[in-house]
């Protein structure tokens, strides 16, 4: 790892070089638009990869690979139960957030927490199908889950005026109200219905008030 900028020099001059605190690994962008993951492993740790899943050596001199699986890890359930019980408490509180935000016109801060709450449905629908949850959940997306679960929030990416952030809000909870319920049974998660009760009927007051 100390010799990591000379070998990545060997290939390129890297305008971007950075670990971003994980041991082992580094990210790098070459002068020829060159982008890469270079990761380094001790032969005798192999069995420290995880979640990598099918791959194709491309030099491997000492045979080093022979045999060698890295199967993509299942997500602990234990995880995310404990993932999903924060989630369907959060989504609400900050639901609170962003009717605060409308009622006072404070439209920036509005707009984050529609991106918090349209971030808590990502990861509701990740959990569903069985994969991690993240903080960073829209990453390689596509791959992960089927997007078609999200098309109906799709008219939640609204322009920064008051009544169509509104229009998004209710679209937001809507699809939430429909699937947490569910993924929260599953899991055995006590859902927060009175919770639920009171937000909705505040956005609802918001709505009203806003026609």
């Amino acid at each position: 790892m100390s010799g990591r900028r000379a070998i990545i020099e060997q290939l390129g001059e890297p305008l971007f070089l950075e670990d971003f605190g994980l041991e082992g690994i580094v990210f790098f962008i070459l002068a020829d638009g060159t982008e890469a993951e270079l990761w380094f492993r001790r032969a005798s740790a192999l069995d420290e990869i995880r979640d990598v899943g099918p791959y194709r050596t491309l030099l491997d001199k000492e045979g080093v690979l022979a045999g060698a699986e890295f199967p993509v890890r299942e997500p602990d359930r234990a995880e995310q139960v404990e993932a999903l019980s924060r989630l369907v408490r959060w989504f609400w509180h900050d639901l609170s957030h962003l009717i605060a935000a409308l009622g006072r016109g404070q439209l920036w801060w509005a707009h984050g927490q529609l991106e918090a709450l349209r971030t808590y449905c990502v990861n509701l629908i990740r959990i569903e199908e069985n994969v991690e949850a993240q903080e960073e959940a829209y990453e390689k997306l596509d791959h992960a889950i089927s997007t078609t679960r999200l098309s109906a929030l799709q008219t939640s990416f609204s322009p920064m005026e008051r009544r169509a952030m509104l229009g998004a809000a209710v679209t937001i909870v809507s699809f939430f109200r429909e699937r947490a319920p569910v993924v929260a049974s599953a899991y055995g998660v006590t859902y927060p219905v009175e919770l639920e009760r009171l937000m909705c009927d505040r956005l609802d007051t918001l709505a009203r008030d806003a026609h």
